[in-house]
């Protein structure tokens, strides 16, 4: 198991959910951070006495690392809000700006990845881009019916806090592959080659690669 943490979660849609549940089994405590705490309660009651809810600033400024799973229509407002909760904080960037083109076929709605986005939102944080690629009840099912069998993908700047995310993907049964930086980080984005599918470790790194394209 990783080192316990106290883990805070902004938004509690399915992803921030299902991930705050897997990391509350794997002896973490976790904050979920939303704007109205008490539609939260019963769910939080229901995972036990590590888990807790309160507002979006409290759960930034009490959590040692912080999980973005906000939709992403709420990204820039609440993000700039709780910035100076966040200030020197690993945030990790599970949020996805999905749209669809007029052919039907899924989009970024940024010009830029979206890690590479909220890093600009959070000077002060580092941002690690994670759990974007697989969809939530993918999520919720592989995870814990085959630990350590299937990955997702990890990319971030900085190699101190991509390793403390490794750990946080391995306590949720997923193996964790690191495909590069944030600005390399578009194949995590909706329209990207992973998204929104799964893969082996090895069936990952090679869809990333293959994107990439020869080298030379």
């Amino acid at each position: 198991m990783s080192t316990p943490r106290h883990l805070g979660i902004l938004g509690a849609g399915p992803i921030g959910r299902v991930i705050g549940r897997f990391w509350i089994e794997a002896g973490h405590r976790v904050t979920f951070g939303v704007r109205t705490p008490e539609k939260l309660r019963e769910f939080v009651d229901e995972l036990g006495p590590r888990a807790a809810v309160t507002s979006l600033e409290q759960a930034a400024a009490g959590a040692d690392i912080v999980l973005n799973a906000l939709n992403h229509g709420a990204v820039d407002s609440v993000l700039t809000a709780v910035a100076p909760q966040l200030a020197g904080k690993i945030v990790i960037d599970a949020s996805n700006p999905m749209g669809v083109s007029e052919e039907g076929r899924i989009i970024s709605t940024l010009a830029l990845t979206e890690g590479t986005h909220v890093a600009r939102l959070l000077p002060e944080s580092t941002v690690v881009r994670a759990f974007t690629h697989v969809m939530d009840e993918s999520l919720a099912y592989r995870g814990s019916a085959q630990p350590g069998f299937w990955a997702v993908a990890v990319a971030g700047d900085d190699p101190d806090a991509n390793d403390i995310v490794h750990s946080l993907v391995r306590a949720t049964g997923f193996v964790p592959v690191h495909i590069g930086t944030l600005a390399e980080s578009g194949p995590l984005d909706p329209g990207g080659v992973l998204f929104p599918h799964m893969f082996t470790p090895a069936d990952l790194a090679a869809q990333v690669a293959a994107a990439k394209g020869p080298v030379g």
